[in-house]
């Protein structure tokens, strides 16, 4: 598996975000996208994801030099403006989110795992902001994703959120691409390689 970004451009509003940016990763990979607050982080994991589109350049994942035209069940995301279905128990937001998706461990052992045993039944809803992002670490993370996206991935977690989240890092990320979008050297303390946004204007 690789992900090749070839001269990636995106504006809005006739003002530029960033322009050629050029990159490969292949697995095993751990990338921090690093800039201001604005600079297009989030964007450029957007890119990654397939989500949105590029202005200029092309962004492609390749699969034994095959490019792969249906993303979605090779990626995993984790981010702010993903949205959790709150309207669900935990139970049954996990058990939908993996009927699309092949989970690496059984959902019993995420919750535990995540710290939330005991919640199982309880509507997402009423999970303060931690438990929230802990419920949208354990989607993505638990994925059989070859390439797995993280935006500011310990937003709203306390030190234990962030011990959890090293964890995650540790132990799930064998054998994939994690890209990370985030000014937290806690959060890309692992990263072996980064994309400073600030280069590419």
């Amino acid at each position: 598996m690789q992900i090749t970004l070839d001269n990636i451009g995106v504006h809005f509003e006739n003002r530029w975000v960033f322009r050629g940016v050029t990159q490969s990763f292949k697995l095993n990979d751990k990338v921090v996208l690093l800039g201001e607050n604005g600079s297009g982080k989030s964007t450029l994991l957007k890119v990654c994801s397939g989500f949105l589109s590029p202005d200029e350049g092309e962004f492609s994942f390749l699969k034994d030099k095959v490019v792969i035209e249906n993303l979605a069940s090779h990626i995993s995301l984790c981010a702010p403006y993903i949205e959790l279905i709150e309207e669900m128990t935990l139970q049954e937001f996990l058990e939908f989110h993996f009927s699309f998706k092949k989970s690496l461990v059984p959902i019993q052992e995420m919750i535990s795992i995540i710290g939330l045993s005991g919640k199982e039944n309880e509507y997402i809803e009423n999970f303060s902001s931690g438990m929230k992002q802990r419920v949208s670490l354990a989607q993505a993370f638990f994925a059989d994703t070859k390439l797995l996206l993280l935006d500011e991935p310990c937003s709203n977690l306390d030190d234990k959120g962030f011990t959890l989240y090293n964890t995650l890092l540790q132990n799930y990320c064998e054998g994939r691409i994690v890209i990370i979008a985030s000014n937290d050297s806690k959060e890309y303390a692992a990263c072996n390689k980064q994309i400073r946004l600030e280069n590419f204007k």
